[in-house]
């Protein structure tokens, strides 16, 4: 339990270690070393529960929507990580322009229809959360 624990401190440790440094969509660098301008984003981070009998049904579902989203203009970053202990428990890391970035993404005809596609494979409701990130 406590080098579980521990893992997951040093995942959210590195991951936002990580916010200073972004990458854009071209894969160069962009360390905001050459502007003292703050560039606001936001990272949605929501953990999912599904069960067992569908975690292949999930994990294709949840490789077009990763691959949909990562092609919205305002998407910096939109990751699906499997928890290294547990196999039906997933979370999406995402990263956006900022909040219209997000409104946009969440009226995608694909987005709209993602929750009555997958409802019936979840054991319990997401657990969502959504930060304001800012960098230099």
């Amino acid at each position: 339990m406590k080098t579980r624990m521990m893992l997951s401190v040093a995942f959210f440790i590195l991951l936002f270690a990580a916010c200073d440094v972004q990458k854009n969509k071209d894969g160069a660098s962009d360390t905001g070393a050459a502007t003292d301008t703050l560039q606001e984003h936001m990272i949605i981070h929501a953990r999912v529960f599904v069960k067992p009998d569908h975690v292949a049904d999930f994990v294709t579902a949840a490789k077009a929507m990763v691959d949909s989203s990562n092609m919205e203009p305002g998407c910096i970053s939109y990751q699906l990580f499997r928890h290294a202990y547990d196999s039906t428990q997933f979370i999406f890391v995402e990263e956006w322009k900022d909040q219209a970035a997000i409104d946009a993404h969440f009226a995608m005809p694909y987005f709209v229809t993602w929750g009555p596609k997958t409802n019936e494979w979840m054991a319990k409701p997401a657990e969502l959360n959504i930060f304001n990130a800012s960098s230099k």
